[in-house]
């Protein structure tokens, strides 16, 4: 797959935000413009970040997660999935999934994995859900409970394309005991700002990349199916900080939640 360096694509944008060099002009442009519209964009992909952690260490000491299928994973930064996951347990096993090819040029970093685990990339969109399952089944046993990861990706999916669909049927194909990880933008935090930034950035995006925030009732149906793990669909501060974090930070408008299948 070809990389188009003249509209700005999600992982590469998130990159600059984060302060990473693996991003082009375009991606600077909307990075820049989006935070300019809603300053909290810089603070919330760091909470972001934060979150996957928290939620990996969760779900490797307190279910007994060892495999994670993580989609959207974005170019490589400090503590990805295998890396929290590995720390908890060496032989954990993680498949991360993305679409854009400079993440792909980035796979041979995220495949640096401990002697006993396990991780592998699958070049895919979101949307391609069979071929996502049958690609990560070469490395996971999709009989046992995995840990599926969705973090800040689902707002590149339109209403149109029915995300909801989408989780449904990966889980789905997850057995009783795995868990749904979710982040998401807030359309009802710091609403205006949001859909500015939002505007901002669609305006500079690769038409299949447009970005939607949603409401908190909408993000929480993503877990229909699930039992939310306490303390339910919050803002990522929110979310069973470590002991003596600061959780006061002010809006940042990210949802984010924990659920289980039954």
């Amino acid at each position: 797959m070809l990389i188009n360096s003249s509209v700005a694509h999600p992982a590469r944008v998130y990159n600059a935000w984060l302060g990473g060099k693996d991003n082009y002009p375009v991606d600077q442009e909307a990075a820049e413009l989006a935070a300019a519209a809603n300053p909290r964009i810089i603070q919330a992909v760091r909470a972001n970040r934060a979150f996957l952690g928290r939620a990996v260490r969760e779900l490797s000491a307190t279910a007994g997660i060892r495999q994670f299928l993580d989609i959207g994973t974005g170019i490589p930064a400090a503590d990805n999935t295998h890396e929290v996951a590995q720390r908890a347990d060496p032989g954990a096993r993680v498949v991360y999934v993305d679409n854009d090819p400079v993440v792909l040029a980035h796979a041979e970093a995220l495949l640096v994995s401990g002697r006993d685990g396990a991780t592998d990339y699958v070049q895919a969109d979101l949307r391609e859900v069979d071929h996502i399952l049958e690609r990560a089944a070469a490395t996971l046993d999709l009989s046992q409970p995995v840990g599926l990861m969705l973090i800040a990706v689902l707002q590149y999916i339109p209403d149109a394309d029915d995300p909801f669909a989408l989780t449904a049927a990966l889980l789905d194909a997850l057995p009783s005991g795995s868990h749904l990880v979710v982040s998401h933008p807030a359309s009802d935090i710091a609403a205006e700002e949001v859909a500015e930034s939002m505007r901002v950035y669609n305006e500079r995006a690769d038409e299949h990349a447009g970005a939607t925030p949603r409401t908190h009732d909408r993000v929480t149906r993503f877990f229909q199916g699930t039992e939310l793990l306490e303390p339910g669909v919050v803002e990522l501060p929110q979310w069973r900080p470590d002991a003596g974090t600061v959780t006061d930070t002010g809006p940042l408008p990210m949802w984010c939640g924990v659920g289980r299948k039954p």
